[in-house]
């Protein structure tokens, strides 16, 4: 079975390092929010500037970081973000703890970050291209994301359960513990990484057209521009309601914190079910019918939102639609993140990466301030609905049929060792769903 099949130890290290990163982040889940409406008494205007303002201005700064990761090796990249992750963090439970905590703290910690995000997400994508067998990259993904959603699945419950019970700075802390221990099982890893070679044509030194390099090939490449179009929108329309979603919940229709992240973690469940699906049905059909059935079906549910009620039956409501959501997202995420990592040449891949996901950092951003002055006029219902109607137009986005040229475009990255006995590589991860909520 390929759900089953062995990568090796190494790639062992790195899921666990990714699982209790994952765990952390989702048991986290909208803290900066929770915390600005319960602690700081913020209303949705300020609760949406301060996620955007967040997401634009550590895209901006992360800019020259995708090049810079070109030339780097990769693994001690990712150390160095996680425990910049890490010390950031700790700083918001300080603070609240001399009483000194505000909307600027919670923004400046955002913005540091959001950069080192999309740095990881650079490093990490190489690396995982360089870990694997080509063959085993679905593999690889489908498993990042079950364990993404499986800590959705447990994370927002356990940590609005602990914010009532502890105090709202508490997950924040169990976030940055938890980077903390990603780093260390990322060091487990060992082995040998080369560092990567400057042609003569680079040099050392990074070049202006070096930072544009990753945009130029998304925007000359026939399938990846409509996947890049068709992915920033759906993400950054999904990503602009969540403030709403969490003033309207927790604030017009008086939902307890335990209800809020009820609804939003049992419906994860779809995701481990689209995940361990989605191996299975690109064996049956081929990856792109796939990912084109799947990007088509989860634009269909986002509307539904807008009818919650208060009670059971919002209640209800809210997790039918997020679960057939996030089923579709299940299934789509590690088939195009294969595909993506597929078409991406080893020497262009964390500059591509990073171009993604300063693109999608920053739309969401832009989209997440506007729909929530949207929300100041209209109201959250009202803007949610705009967002869902929106929805339904993305699929035009996605490519009809592969046309990717053949001329070599999906030649992986050679390995950084040969191939161990059974299989398994000897040395030497791209993003999942998680490659949009958090970095790997």
């Amino acid at each position: 079975m390929v759900g089953r099949r062995r990568l090796g130890r190494r790639f062992g290290w790195l899921w666990a390092a990714y699982a209790v990163s994952t765990f952390g982040t989702w048991l986290a889940f909208d803290a900066f929010s929770l915390i600005a409406i319960l602690v700081l008494h913020a209303g949705p205007t300020e609760v949406s500037v301060l996620a955007a303002a967040g997401l634009a201005v550590g895209a901006v700064v992360a800019v020259p970081l995708g090049p810079w990761v070109e030339f780097r090796r990769k693994r001690p990249v990712m150390v160095a973000m996680d425990l910049t992750r890490f010390v950031a963090l700790m700083t918001v439970p300080a603070a609240h703890a001399l009483g000194l905590l505000s909307l600027v703290q919670l923004l400046v910690v955002s913005v540091v970050v959001g950069a080192a995000d999309i740095a990881f997400n650079a490093a990490s994508g190489a690396y995982l291209k360089a870990l694997v067998r080509p063959a085993d990259l679905l593999v690889a993904n489908g498993r990042f994301e079950s364990t993404t959603w499986t800590a959705t699945v447990l994370g927002p419950p356990a940590g609005t359960a602990a914010i009532g019970l502890f105090g709202p700075a508490t997950t924040v802390v169990a976030n940055a513990v938890s980077y903390l221990l990603s780093a260390s099982g990322i060091r487990a890893i060992g082995g040998g990484e080369p560092r990567p070679v400057h042609t003569a044509a680079h040099g050392t030194r990074l070049r202006p057209r070096d930072l544009f390099e990753g945009w130029r090939y998304i925007l000359t490449h026939p399938t990846l521009r409509p996947l890049f179009v068709n992915t920033v929108l759906v993400s950054s329309l999904v990503m602009a309601t969540m403030p709403l979603l969490a003033v309207l919940m927790l604030g017009d229709l008086g939902f307890a914190p335990w209800q809020y992240g009820l609804a939003f973690g049992l419906p994860c469940v779809g995701g481990i079910i689209g995940a361990r699906l989605a191996p299975r049905l690109v064996s049956r059909f081929g990856q792109h019918k796939v990912m084109l059935a799947a990007g088509v079906l989860r634009a269909c549910w986002s509307l539904g939102l807008a009818f919650i009620q208060p009670g059971v039956a919002g209640l209800v409501l809210v997790i039918a639609v997020e679960f057939g959501l996030i089923t579709c997202m299940g299934v789509f995420n590690p088939v195009f993140a294969t595909y993506r990592l597929e078409r991406v040449p080893a020497n262009r891949i964390a500059r591509t990466l990073s171009a993604w996901s300063v693109t999608s950092k920053a739309t969401v951003a832009a989209m997440t301030g506007l729909w929530g002055l949207l929300a100041g006029i209209v109201g959250p219902r009202t803007a949610i609905a705009v967002a869902g109607l929106l929805m339904l137009i993305t699929p035009v986005l996605l490519p009809r049929r592969d046309r990717t040229p053949d001329s070599g475009e999906k030649e992986p990255a050679p390995p950084l060792e040969a191939a161990g006995p059974a299989g398994k590589p000897q040395d030497l991860r791209a993003g999942t769903a998680a490659s949009s909520f958090r970095g790997w």
